[in-house]
């Protein structure tokens, strides 16, 4: 499928800071799946730094606005030909081991009942059947959270929103992630785009994610396939409807903008996303 991406974020500050400081990440990932064709990433009165592979395997470029500004300016363009391979990850390279994401954070750290229902979820099956207690884990976090708009924050974690019962694709993801640990199964936060058509049960609205808006979903590591896309939100792999850009341990970690503003005003956002299929 050949999908066009329009991502605005606009940065708007209270008091003019002295400078804002960005590090991006706003490449679509190389891997077998998706082709870019045309891309461009700008930033208002941005002079970019720094650019380089990390070792997630996720292209970063850091981005300085020289103050003072009353507001910043990040707008993503471009066209991507992307191929479903059933949501494995193929081709794609990286360094970090797959054992360095059992690593737990303050929003996918584990309770009771989290543990109670990843252990239920996967119970009749055996350990070697990693593929299956994946999709079990991941049916069992759509069924038990509800994807229910406004109902939870930036700052909502993997327990609360299990608690609840309700959230969005930035909550199933956190669940997933922490059930998947439980298990000894290891599991990362994806950001990217999801083009939702017009299917009107499909889950891609754009959902804050710290200062960002985006899809999410989380790959969990799978002995003999690697890793291997989930979308709770939405009940399914990801497919060629769905555009990768990076990951990390949680929300935060995989934020494809992170930054700070030097100065002592608050910041305000305003996000838009439009992804659309383009007739072959």
């Amino acid at each position: 499928m050949k999908l066009a991406v329009l991502h605005k974020t606009i940065y708007r500050y209270d008091e003019p800071p002295r400078a804002v400081l960005q590090s991006q990440r706003l490449q679509p990932s190389v891997f077998d799946g998706q082709q870019v064709l045309d891309w461009s990433v700008t930033t208002e009165s941005g002079v970019r730094g720094a650019e380089f592979r990390d070792g997630a395997g996720d292209e970063t470029c850091t981005v300085r606005v020289e103050g003072p500004v009353d507001s910043v300016t990040v707008e993503v363009r471009g066209t991507v030909q992307t191929t479903d391979l059933a949501g494995v990850l193929r081709g794609h390279r990286e360094k970090v081991p797959p054992m360095a994401y059992l690593r737990s954070t303050r929003a996918t750290r584990v309770d009771v009942a989290l543990e109670e229902l990843a252990r239920d979820s996967v119970a009749e099956f055996a350990e070697s059947a990693e593929l299956d207690r994946a999709h079990a884990l991941s049916a069992a976090v759509a069924e038990a959270i509800a994807y229910t708009p406004d109902a939870t924050d930036a700052h909502t974690t993997a327990a609360e929103a299990l608690a609840g019962g309700a959230g969005v694709c930035q909550d199933h993801a956190h669940a997933l992630i922490a059930m998947a640990r439980i298990v000894e199964m290891p599991a990362r936060y994806v950001t990217g785009y999801l083009f939702a058509g017009d299917a009107d049960a499909l889950h891609a609205e754009a959902v804050r994610v710290g200062a960002q808006a985006s899809h999410a979903w989380v790959e969990i590591h799978v002995d003999g396939l690697g890793w291997v896309g989930f979308d709770a939100a939405n009940s399914c792999c990801p497919d060629d409807r769905y555009i990768r850009l990076c990951s990390g341990f949680d929300a935060f970690d995989g934020a494809p903008i992170r930054g700070l503003a030097l100065g002592r005003g608050g910041e305000e956002l305003e996000v838009a996303v439009a992804v659309e299929a383009i007739q072959q």
